[in-house]
Formats: C-alpha cells, structure tokens, sequence
C-alpha cells in the first residue's frame, strides 16, 4: 500500500498512514497477498478515485460500498468497471436514469473516467475486496480512512453535491452538513432497489441544476 497520493490530497490525508488503523490494513493486505488471495482492485488502482479528482476540483461525490469483486470488474472508481468488462447490473440502471432523465443514451461500456475528469469523485466507502467474496474486506480500517475523506470535504470546501444511493452510503455521508452542501439521498439503483425511488429520482439534472446555482460548471453526464 502506497503511503503518499501524489495529488492535493497528500497534505490532508497524508498523517492517516501512520494511524495504527492504516498500520493493522497495511498488515491485514500484506498478509492477504502471502496467503495468494486476489485482491481488487489492482494496487496501482487501489487510490486511484484520489488520483483521477483531485480534492480542488471535487464537485460531486458519488458514494459507493466496496469494489466489484469479479475479475476484469474493479478499477477504483465507485460503480466503474473497466472497458472491456460487462456492464454490472446497478451500472446499467444507473444509465437507464440517465437516460430518462436527461436522454443521453447508454454507452457501450462502463468506464466512468470521463465524470471522474470532471470533478465527480467516485468513492467506495471500503477501497478492497477479495476475489468472489463481497464485503471481505469491510471492518479492517478502510472504513475510517474514508470517513475522514468525507470529512475533509464537509469541513474544507463548499457546495459539493453528494449523491447518497442506498441505506449504506446515507449512513456514511450522516454528517454532511446540508447547509453548505447538496445532500442527494435515494434507493440504491441495485436491481433489488432500483424500483423503490432510485428510478425516477433524476440526480444528473438535479445535480447539474445546483452546481448552476452555484456559478459552477455543470458536469456533462454522457460518459465517453
């Protein structure tokens, strides 16, 4: 595990590495790795939502659980997959309310580098999973790691829009506090909640019609 993120991060997260927490997930990993478990996603892609959206240009988080945990799937962007990959089942929701909402037709893939470029950090609340066991990876530290992250951009910046799908990421994002930021809480577009209030909930104009409101840029959804 890397103990420096070469973007403006670093100074904000940096003393976290030394915490016995990040020590016992450093030890946790390592051992995971001798005993031949695979790990997603890569290492070099473990930190990579902190690499593609540097804290200045964060406009929108979308909060996610913990990474995919087929092969090929993970690539350390919350609901991202890599090119070449099947599109997972929340992922082609997602696009579905994409589409209703502001038409733009599904693309071919799930790679969503194009958002993460544009300021919307896609952030899983857990950075790690073993191959074919979801959630393995949650209670071993990341948890914190991430809670300080929010808590960065609650107390560092303004007008962030904060996209909470499903029960998990509300919990996590309790805190936000809805007076200097926008706080979107909806169903998780998973196929067992999508129908719940997830479809219909229209989050790509609504974030768009706040970061206007703000005098900020507003983010192109169509993924490229």
């Amino acid at each position: 595990m890397t103990t420096v993120l070469s973007t403006d991060w670093n100074p904000h997260l940096q003393h976290e590495f030394a915490q016995p927490y990040m020590q016992q997930l450093r030890k946790f990993l390592q051992e995971e790795k001798e005993n031949k478990k695979i790990i997603y996603p890569h290492s070099k892609d473990m930190f990579r939502a902190f690499h593609e959206t540097p804290l200045d240009r964060v406009k929108v988080v979308i909060l996610g659980q913990d990474p995919y945990h087929g092969p090929n799937q993970a690539n350390g962007l919350s609901f991202s997959v890599h090119q070449h990959t099947k599109i997972p089942p929340s992922l082609m929701n997602i696009y579905k309310e994409l589409r209703s909402d502001l038409g733009i037709e599904p693309p071919t893939h799930g790679c969503l580098d194009s958002w993460a470029e544009q300021g919307v950090l896609l952030l899983n609340s857990v950075l790690t999973v073993e191959q074919g066991q979801p959630a393995s990876h949650q209670g071993k530290g990341w948890e914190q790691f991430t809670d300080k992250m929010i808590e960065i951009l609650n107390t560092k910046k303004t007008s962030v829009a904060f996209i909470l799908w499903g029960a998990y990421a509300q919990k996590k994002g309790q805190f936000i506090d809805p007076k200097k930021h926008f706080v979107l809480a909806s169903p998780h577009p998973s196929p067992f909640s999508a129908n719940k209030g997830f479809f219909g909930s229209r989050p790509f104009s609504r974030v768009n019609f706040y970061l206007k409101s703000k005098n900020f840029s507003q983010i192109d959804w169509k993924i490229i």
